[in-house]
């Protein structure tokens, strides 16, 4: 599918992609976008605020601020900056090496200074979705995780395997899911 920044609202459903379509993980076409097209302007001026950036280096920002949970696509990004160029509000410098920097306008950090109560509010919205992340994926629980996984595909894989030790394994994990929801 490709996008245009005028097209960014229709991502596609399916949770988290590391090409980011703007949807919250695991929340599909229903779920709240991370960003619609009028955020990630804001939030790109945001980030250019302080200092001129490359387009990569603002994906990668905002990456950062959601702890890896949501990096928009190139295809989202650069269309977006190259929108926020034509609307006065960022300027497009030769970076050396083929690489365009883009800066803040006095133009666009008007419309920054207009809108900070949103753009707080966005960046407020990126660290939550970095901490639910940090409480759901959490290295200890994906290497257990790991770990479980491994194991039951070695068990259940041998061929001697009987439907009563897949009703036990079956009735371990029902139990563990029970004592973990009552945490």
């Amino acid at each position: 599918m490709r996008h245009s920044h005028r097209g960014f609202e229709h991502g596609r459903p399916g949770g988290r992609h590391r090409g980011g379509h703007g949807w919250e993980e695991g929340e599909g076409r229903r779920g709240r976008r991370v960003l619609d097209a009028a955020g990630l302007r804001l939030v790109l001026l945001q980030l250019l605020q302080d200092t001129p950036r490359h387009g990569y280096d603002l994906i990668r920002a905002i990456e950062e601020r959601t702890g890896g949970a949501y990096a928009p696509s190139p295809g989202i990004v650069y269309p977006t900056l190259t929108l926020l160029q034509e609307m006065g509000h960022t300027r497009e410098d030769d970076g050396g090496a083929g690489r365009k920097t883009y800066a803040l306008t006095p133009e666009g950090a008007a419309f920054l200074a207009a809108n900070t109560a949103e753009a707080e509010a966005l960046f407020a919205r990126l660290a939550e979705i970095a901490a639910r992340r940090d409480r759901v994926d959490g290295m200890p629980i994906r290497r257990a995780m790991q770990n479980l996984r491994t194991v039951l595909m070695d068990r259940l894989g041998r061929e001697e395997t009987r439907p009563e030790t897949v009703h036990a394994v079956t009735a371990i994990l029902d139990d563990a899911a029970q004592r973990i929801e009552r945490l």
